[in-house]
């Protein structure tokens, strides 16, 4: 194996429309790359673009400064407009797998390579000095590692965001007000046209508290949902497993709390739309129960050192927390990152953790 290169850092800054054209500009190939995807021969350009145009609608009702953002970066990528916004739709790829329940709409999607993550949290007792830390690992298809950005984000309104993803497109995020956002992909089974997921997490990245990140993780108009996984420097911790027209609130229990890819609420399993994908997730998430479960046993306090050894365990492959395709995974471990959300610092890198170079980022004051 050879050592991935560090994530490219870049700093944008002004209005929505500026911060959207300087990523469009920073990030051309890779907004480019994702506009002109192949559609195969489930949509011509046509129709694929009307469906898009119906999300769009309904979006911009209530993020008009979203659409505004959009163009920026569709203007700086030289791209049309509708087709990024298009781009962020991922409810446009599910792809059928079992009949959903009765009344519950359409299945959801079953694809092996997107937005396959782990989330590992620990919080008071098993921390030091009331800390409380997340820890993430993202998988997506290979060819995605390549493409990763970190951004910060200064734009007028909001509180200064850092963020990883590919393009304008964010997997995880932190903010000023000492908010944290990772999480995991879900496959509801009641998608619908609304406001896609994937736009809702820049929404929770300009809150100040949890408490308003989930109102609008449950936005009455939102297409779907992700497990959204909410922490905040004062304490609080929720991970917010929903659908498109229902959730349930999930909270650390004995200082402790880890997610994957599939529904665990009781009242949320009749949602789950991928249920051959779920038994796979669901090896993950027993090993990453486990370990927090011996680091409480251990009688030493949890630390970042500690949860990023937990991100690099291979335990169960192909289904381990760190992923590798040499093992037989459809898809690999892209970017890990573990926070010090008390602290406000961020250590992540690119690719393995197994294997990776670090990085980090802390919110600290900058000159005006």
């Amino acid at each position: 194996m050879t050592t991935p290169m560090p994530i490219p850092f870049v700093r944008v800054r002004g209005d929505h429309r500026t911060v959207g054209r300087q990523i469009g500009e920073a990030c051309e190939a890779e907004i480019v790359a994702s506009v002109e995807r192949d559609l195969g021969p489930r949509y011509s350009r046509e129709s694929y673009r009307a469906l898009a145009a119906r999300y769009r609608t309904v979006t911009a009702q209530s993020y008009p400064w979203l659409i505004d953002e959009l163009q920026g970066v569709a203007a700086g990528a030289g791209v049309d407009e509708l087709d990024v916004f298009a781009a962020s739709i991922e409810e446009l790829w599910t792809e059928p797998t079992e009949a959903p329940p009765e009344g519950r709409g359409n299945p959801g999607p079953a694809s092996p390579d997107r937005g396959k993550c782990s989330d590992l949290v620990a919080t008071p007792p098993l921390t030091e000095d009331g800390a409380t830390l997340v820890a993430h690992n993202n998988d997506l298809a290979a060819e995605s590692e390549a493409r990763l950005v970190a951004l910060e984000w200064s734009v007028d309104d909001e509180p200064r965001m850092f963020t990883i993803g590919i393009g304008p497109w964010i997997s995880v995020g932190w903010n000023a007000a000492g908010l944290s956002l990772t999480g995991n992909e879900l496959t509801p089974n009641d998608e619908r046209v609304g406001i896609p997921r994937l736009p809702q997490v820049r929404d929770i990245l300009r809150q100040s508290s949890v408490d308003d990140a989930v109102k609008v993780a449950l936005h009455p108009d939102r297409a779907s949902s992700y497990c959204n996984l909410l922490a905040h420097r004062d304490g609080t911790v929720v991970c917010v497993e929903g659908s498109a027209s229902d959730a349930e609130l999930i909270r650390p229990e004995g200082g402790r709390l880890a997610h994957t890819n599939h529904y665990v609420a009781e009242r949320m399993l009749g949602f789950e739309g991928d249920p051959r994908y779920a038994r796979h997730s669901a090896v993950r998430y027993r090993r990453a129960r486990t370990l927090l479960d011996d680091m409480a046993a251990g009688g030493e306090p949890v630390t970042t050192d500690a949860l990023r050894a937990a991100l690099g365990d291979h335990a169960g492959a192909p289904d381990s927390l760190c992923r590798h395709t040499e093992d037989g995974a459809s898809s690999k471990t892209v970017f890990w990152c573990v926070a010090d959300v008390s602290a406000g610092r961020v250590a992540y890198g690119r690719g393995n953790p197994c294997d990776s170079v670090d990085q980090e980022y802390a919110f600290q004051a900058r000159p005006a």
